[in-house]
């Protein structure tokens, strides 16, 4: 940060400079800045408060700024200095470092201990805070631990600030440049100039155009080899990310790359060798594949088949008196695919179980369980989500885990603490929901399994494909390689539920069932975008809660297509929480603010917090103070600090992808044609299926119409089909 200097204040034509009194709005991507400036009285004789708009690297409530642009004036918010270059100066006031240090820039000191400190040390706290951190003891309430945390969040304050001043030049905002700075720390410029591509692998958030623009800002050549091989491993993973893809075809590849990159083909091609040898990027038979997703295809394909070629551990299961066992046990009498399904089960080492909603998928799993349980045998159960887990639980009697938990990541050494070369106890494995996997998870499942164990893989081939790449679901069924049944006889549908029977409908191509009067089930027609958002409002705030008796924080979802746009959820999860959350404390990143009530998505990976990509959960506690949020995740405390926000997302509306997994009590599903290309028929089949007791399509006719005819599912680049069909017995 800047040493602490007088400046000269005051405020023309051209220049503004003050007090910055309060941030009206920060886009942290991008750093544009709406603040307000406070003028002293000794300028014009009273004090002032003007607008100032423009981007900077960073800013803080208490700084002095000097900002140099031109007067403009707003139609809506009055007469404003829009700035060109804005500079920060670290204040020297009291008043000013009481604001500055309760601004939250500093873990561990809020209004509270701000004022304690500023008490104390007056115009020497910052330097008290730089080089006697030891004295912040002398504070009331300040501890070795607090002491410990002001003094290291200032030290990456004061790196981040010199990080963000280097990276605005080359358009990287605060949010990005906090995260580079937490990977690299002291290094983060000097690795950025050396190699800005390094970003993308290392440096969640942060893709290749924005790297390529600071490598093309730093000096890189156009046309150079180190461009040319990141182009081509990032058209390989935005394959992967975007498409689902394992592969590329090599010509395929080198095309859009050429495209992206604007760099000649030989280049291309020269790269594209020195990946080969380097590793990066594996050749086979005309495919180019990323090293990680070869292996997992690979090393799965290998896995499975190993698992059916050797023996089971416990004596054979009498499938007949078993299936007898369970029936009368659970006072039930199993249909014939049911009992073809557990018979798979009970006398394969690896089976697939698949099947719509009500169905008896469910059925199944507790029937298996209870009949491994009688024989004593160690009984895993897990699925990709939280959400899923929980409800195998619920369904089962038994513990169910996330696939996550189940293999235990280490944070110390970034990896799974159950792999191939320490494999899981356990006899028997089912995992449901099978399709959400992706083939990268299902590898390190799969490696962690010991030989002997059975394992049964359950899941909706009709539902949306995973996120991530790979199609493992259906092309295990494909390669028939492995025993599996289709259940297609509905059990679960009373005589007025209409959510199961418009599922399979849907599936089949046919439109809604609707009917007068008491539903589980409706469908309301409604054409314009903006009259689309007013009636979700009006279900969620008055009518849901009032006919069914639901909470609309905590029991209705609305569901969407998209992210963008009106009806994206970025909007929409913006307008619902207007209406049903406005008032109280918040913390703020970017647009969104975050309230005690919010319902919140975590949108990546932390296995230190253990919360993953698409868990749910709601904010118990704002901390003004410390800057921080406590949110609750199936009713565990998870704390994120401010600079940990990036990774949240509110979520009262979340797209249909994201929803894979949960099941909600009431969803509000969102279809209009400016979602028509992503207007599928497994996108609808997936969102309806996510509603327990109420399903509301808001929407046109025609956009449902339109997403039931088109049953076009987009193929994925795999071999995992091919290697199972090859290796089969």
């Amino acid at each position: 940060m800047n040493e602490p200097r007088k400046i000269s204040l005051e405020a023309d034509g051209q220049t503004v400079t003050g007090t910055v009194e309060s941030i009206v709005y920060r886009n942290d991507e991008n750093g544009y800045t709406v603040c307000t400036v406070k003028i002293p009285a000794r300028i014009r004789g009273r004090e002032d408060l003007v607008t100032v708009v423009g981007n900077c690297a960073a800013i803080w409530e208490g700084e002095e700024l000097q900002a140099e642009g031109e007067w403009v004036r707003h139609k809506a918010h009055g007469q404003q200095f829009h700035a060109k270059t804005i500079t920060c100066i670290t204040p020297t006031s009291t008043e000013g470092l009481r604001r500055y240090l309760a601004s939250g820039m500093i873990k561990g000191i809020g209004p509270t201990f701000a004022k304690r400190i500023v008490d104390k040390f007056g115009e020497k706290t910052l330097d008290i805070i730089d080089r006697e951190s030891g004295r912040l003891r002398e504070v009331e309430g300040i501890g070795e631990s607090r002491r410990r945390m002001i003094k290291e969040s200032w030290t990456e304050q004061r790196g981040v600030r010199e990080i963000m001043i280097f990276l605005q030049s080359h358009g990287i905002g605060t949010a990005k440049a906090s995260r580079i700075y937490r990977q690299y720390g002291a290094d983060s410029i000097a690795v950025v100039k050396r190699n800005p591509y390094r970003l993308c692998e290392d440096v969640w958030g942060i893709g290749f155009k924005s790297a390529d623009a600071i490598a093309l800002s730093v000096g890189i050549p156009h046309d150079s080899e180190l461009r040319a091989c990141a182009g081509l491993i990032h058209t390989l993973r935005a394959e992967a990310e975007d498409g689902g893809h394992c592969f590329a075809p090599e010509p395929d590849l080198l095309l859009h790359a050429q495209a992206m990159l604007d760099i000649p083909v030989e280049i291309l091609g020269q790269a594209l060798e020195q990946e080969y040898e380097k590793g990066a990027l594996i050749r086979e038979q005309g495919r180019i594949h990323l090293r990680d997703l070869y292996r997992a295809e690979t090393r799965a394909a290998e896995k499975l088949l190993r698992l059916m070629d050797t023996p089971q551990t416990f004596p054979p299961i009498q499938t007949e008196k078993a299936l007898a066992w369970a029936e009368a046990k659970m006072r039930i009498e199993l249909a014939p695919l049911q009992r073809e399904a557990l018979c798979n089960a009970l006398r394969s080492k690896v089976s697939i179980i698949t099947g719509g909603p009500g169905v008896g998928k469910t059925t199944i799993i507790r029937a298996l369980t209870d009949i491994f349980g009688a024989r004593k045998l160690d009984v895993r159960l897990a699925a990709p989500t939280g959400r899923a887990a929980k409800r195998m639980s619920e369904a089962t009697g038994h513990e169910a885990q996330t696939i996550h938990r189940l293999l235990k990541f280490n944070p110390s050494q970034a990896c799974f603490e159950f792999n191939a070369e320490n494999p899981m106890d356990g006899d028997c494995f089912i995992l449901d929901e099978t399709s959400m996997i992706d083939i990268r998870l299902m590898d390190q499942l799969l490696q962690a399994l010991p030989d002997t164990v059975t394992l049964i893989l359950v899941g909706d081939t009709d539902q949306l494909p995973s996120v991530g790449p790979g199609n493992v679901l259906r092309d295990l069924i494909a390669s028939g390689a492995i025993p599996y049944c289709r259940l297609d006889t509905i059990f679960r549908q009373d005589t007025s539920g209409l959510i199961v029977r418009n599922a399979h409908r849907v599936n089949h191509g046919e439109p809604f069932e609707t009917r007068a009067g008491e539903s589980d089930f409706y469908f309301v027609e409604t054409g314009e975008p903006d009259k689309i958002i007013a009636r979700t409002l009006e279900l969620m705030t008055r009518r849901i809660p009032l006919k069914f008796g639901m909470n609309p924080l905590t029991d209705v979802q609305v569901l969407t297509p998209m992210r963008k746009n009106l009806l994206g959820t970025e909007n929409l999860n913006d307008v619902i929480q207007a209406a049903l959350n406005p008032h109280g404390p918040a913390l703020t990143r970017g647009i969104s603010n975050f309230r005690r009530g919010d319902r919140v998505m975590q949108i990546r990976n932390n296995y230190d917090k253990e919360v993953f990509n698409g868990d749910i959960g709601f904010i118990k506690e704002v901390d003004e103070e410390d800057r921080a949020l406590i949110v609750l995740f199936d009713g565990r405390p998870v704390r994120y600090a401010q600079s940990d926000l990036d990774e949240l997302v509110l979520a009262y509306a979340c797209s249909i992808h994201k929803s894979q997994g949960s099941e909600y009590p009431a969803v509000i599903v969102l279809m209009h044609t400016q979602h028509y290309k992503l207007l599928q028929r497994n996108l609808l089949y997936t969102a309806i299926t996510r509603g327990k007791r109420l399903v509301i399509v808001v929407g046109s006719s025609r956009a449902v119409a339109i997403a039931i005819r088109s049953n076009q599912v987009r193929e994925r680049r795999t071999t995992l089909k091919e290697r199972l069909h090859g290796g089969s017995r």
